[in-house]
């Protein structure tokens, strides 16, 4: 997918230039830019439409891959995963210290799907000391 510098620069702004799923900041990240990710991915009919595009870090984007749902840890229901374009950050997800808790079962499934507290990434933190 190719998108203009403008649309990109819009999607920075909007994004407050993070990762829509785990908040890691771009200046974090300085060897792999953050990604452009559909939210609902093209093979199940998503659009290029900026209300379908997110900023993902290259984590988040390839653990979400083409998934729309998972199950949920606690319930072990299947649960939609979060969608940047319609949830509300704060009401599905939360730090505690270093470590994101799901709030929610949107959150929980996204946490688990996207492997947001790997070990890897809890040292990124700790070392660039950011949540």
């Amino acid at each position: 997918m190719t998108v203009s510098v403008a649309v990109r620069d819009h999607m920075r702004r909007r994004a407050g230039d993070r990762c829509e799923y785990c908040h890691r900041p771009q200046a974090t990240s300085p060897l792999i830019a953050l990604q452009l990710e559909h939210v609902i991915p093209r093979k199940h009919g998503g659009s290029d439409d900026l209300e379908n595009l997110a900023l993902a870090c290259a984590e988040c984007n390839l653990g979400k891959g083409s998934n729309l749902t998972g199950i949920d840890p606690q319930s072990q229901q299947i649960t939609a995963l979060f969608n940047p374009r319609v949830d509300t950050w704060e009401d599905h997800f939360r730090w505690d210290g270093l470590r994101l808790e799901g709030r929610t079962a949107i959150g929980r499934t996204t946490l688990r799907v996207l492997d947001m507290n790997s070990s890897p990434r809890v040292v990124v933190r700790l070392a660039r000391n950011w949540q």
